[in-house]
């Protein structure tokens, strides 16, 4: 994987949080995709079982930012360091994202650690 496709997919996932868009969410993901919303977490399993719920989860468009560094690929995996601000009350959440693509692109597992930063 190189680090454009990476940085690429990382943006369609932040376009999407944002419009709370269900074929844009889905688009995102195999169609057998992983989505681990805290270590040791059971996942969500499967395309539409993310969709679903991220939908019950969505963060309302204009409540939060989110900036992001790439830290690392390796293979089909790839590492993110996220700050995801949210504005009332006012709380910033350290992201960690461990990503790994399949062959067309689109993320076959998502494992995301947040810690809230003081």
């Amino acid at each position: 994987m190189e680090i454009e496709q990476f940085e690429g997919w990382v943006q369609r996932y932040i376009d999407a949080w944002r419009s709370n868009d269900a074929p844009e969410i889905g688009g995102l993901f195999t169609d057998d995709a992983k989505y681990f919303t805290a270590p040791h977490r059971q996942p969500w399993q499967g395309r539409d079982e993310i969709v679903r719920e991220w939908l019950n989860r969505k963060d309302e468009p204009g409540t939060w930012e989110f900036r992001f560094e790439i830290r690392g690929i390796a293979g089909d995996l790839g590492f993110v360091r996220g700050w995801t601000t949210y504005g009332e009350p006012p709380t910033t959440y350290g992201n960690l994202w461990e990503v790994r693509l399949g062959q067309d692109g689109r993320c076959r597992e998502f494992v995301e650690w947040w810690m809230v930063e003081e």
